[in-house]
């Protein structure tokens, strides 16, 4: 994501989400993806609070981590996220990602990611408006619009969040930045166009993906899918 700060990302960026994979299978199917060309690996961890489902902790990242190359990109559901980041940081992560409706002020938790090395990003839910992250803009290496409500896979694509996407990337613009947007729930090769050509960079892929008999195969058909969205922008 070294595209961020002014630049162009200069391709479409898949990061399979694990929530949607077989966990009995897990090493063998992020191995295998990891080597087919995935960008980064999309882990979510969730509490069981913020969101209606749990999932998994930092010995889980530091396993995935010791699997592969391939960046990890966390994604923090939870709802005390500035006691747990370290957690994670430590576990291997790559870039964290917290919510906007978790913090009363996300400035110095941005900063402590960035001062121990890590990328940051941005979350926001369905329902939040998109000014909510505006005074971190210029702070973050990647905003994450959720286009399903988080907790569970499977779910399909809230179109609303086409908008959405379209006005983070005109902020960004306005502000003369960019950081990577990055799209997840109900991505998949029917819509992967649309959201591209809304401005995202990075699609976040689950059941699109792992739910597939050919993984890898299903991974390229969305990016490639994407690639027309972005040449449609």
């Amino acid at each position: 994501m070294d595209e961020h700060a002014g630049g162009e990302t200069p391709s479409v960026l898949i990061a399979p989400s694990i929530l949607s994979a077989d966990f009995m299978e897990l090493g063998r199917a992020v191995s295998a993806i990891s080597a087919g060309g995935a960008d980064w690996i999309h882990v979510d961890v969730m509490d069981g609070h913020f969101v209606p489902n749990l999932t998994i902790g930092p010995m889980f990242v530091k396993g995935l981590k010791a699997l592969m190359d391939t960046p990890l990109d966390v994604h923090l559901m939870i709802d005390n996220p500035q006691t747990q980041v370290d957690w994670y940081i430590d576990a291997g992560a790559d870039l964290v990602t917290v919510h906007v409706e978790t913090l009363e002020d996300a400035h110095p938790l941005l900063a402590h990611i960035r001062e121990r090395g890590c990328r940051c990003g941005i979350s926001l839910n369905p329902e939040t408006p998109f000014a909510s992250i505006k005074p971190y803009i210029g702070e973050v290496d990647l905003v994450l619009v959720m286009s399903v409500h988080p907790g569970f896979g499977g779910q399909s694509f809230i179109e609303d969040s086409l908008d959405k996407i379209a006005a983070i990337a005109r902020l960004s613009a306005e502000a003369g930045i960019r950081p990577i947007i990055e799209v997840d729930g109900g991505i998949g090769v029917g819509n992967a166009a649309r959201v591209i050509a809304a401005g995202a960079d990075m699609l976040v892929a689950g059941s699109a993906v792992f739910g597939q008999a050919d993984p890898v195969s299903a991974m390229e058909a969305i990016r490639e899918a994407g690639t027309r969205g972005r040449e449609a922008r």
